[in-house]
């Protein structure tokens, strides 16, 4: 292993101490100290040296260090201020890094994709993503249309799980329609605590997300779909026909919503948890047309 890199205990102590770093928690700042495990990542990740990489979150560069070594070009995301003198110092070596001052929800991602990469260049996202804000992030990002290729993220190993489920899982949820109508979702590596500083209070997995070049069902309305599924599973004790009564009480009374699950073809007594993708598109899209044309 090489002394100098930034993932290790020794090194990351010394960083700290030298700028006089504290914690944020309220940024859930959770440093990597194991250099194998981002070597890993980038294994998983797929990053080579025609790759272009997104990061969020740089922390003091220790992820940023070997995407920067491994890829072609790296922007990364920093929202806290602090930081930016650090990476400077730490990220001196390398002259392929482009650190943004910016929260990337509010950030004009496309824009800078653009203006760095090239215009055939794979792109890949690879984060440690604080994990407060891991889901608005995936999904502005996947909303967005990026062109971007795959998605490795260090996340919650509890989110991770319910972004990768299958139905008739007790995980799987309307998070998991969300992320898979997007992409192919898999759990590739679980994290221990102690690969990180501090270590945090919840286990981590890495999770790799591949873009779809199209949706895997046909949706008349995605806003629509989306608010359907939610909808079915907003108590997930309670049967679809009971959850979709509460979802519609305003626009169509018991009688009418169990006529359009017949209508669809779906058992009124099933609860959200067993529904595939497709049976989800076949609902949303039998309401859709009942109700909204």
């Amino acid at each position: 292993m090489n002394v100098k890199w930034i993932a290790t205990p020794k090194r990351t102590r010394e960083i700290l101490e030298k700028h006089g770093f504290s914690f944020k928690r309220s940024l859930g700042q959770n440093f990597i100290i194991d250099v194998n495990i981002l070597n890993n990542i980038m294994q998983k990740a797929g990053i080579d040296k025609r790759a272009g990489a997104i990061e969020i979150g740089p922390g003091i560069g220790a992820l940023t260090e070997q995407l920067a070594v491994h890829a072609d070009k790296v922007i990364a995301y920093e929202i806290d201020q602090r930081l930016l003198p650090i990476l400077d110092d730490t990220l001196a070596a390398y002259d392929n890094i482009q650190v943004i001052h910016q929260d990337v929800l509010d950030a004009d991602v496309n824009d800078m994709l653009k203006a760095y990469f090239k215009p055939d260049q794979p792109i890949h996202v690879v984060a440690n993503l604080p994990y407060y804000i891991t889901t608005p992030i995936l999904m502005k990002l996947l909303r967005a249309n990026l062109p971007v290729t795959s998605f490795t993220v260090m996340i919650q190993k509890e989110v991770a799980e319910r972004m990768a489920a299958k139905p008739n899982r007790k995980s799987y949820g309307s998070l998991s329609i969300a992320i898979q109508y997007y992409t192919q979702a898999e759990v590739v590596m679980n994290v221990a605590k102690s690969a990180f500083m501090p270590p945090p209070n919840v286990d981590s997995s890495v999770l790799k997300l591949i873009r779809r070049e199209s949706a895997p069902v046909q949706v008349d309305d995605e806003d629509y779909f989306f608010n359907m599924v939610q909808a079915c599973f907003a108590q997930r004790r309670k049967t679809l026909r009971n959850n979709l009564i509460s979802h519609f009480k305003s626009s169509a009374d018991k009688e009418t919503v169990s006529n359009i699950l017949r209508k669809a073809g779906i058992n009124e007594a099933r609860r959200g948890e067993s529904l595939t993708m497709e049976e989800f598109a076949v609902l949303a899209n039998t309401f859709f047309r009942e109700l909204e044309c």
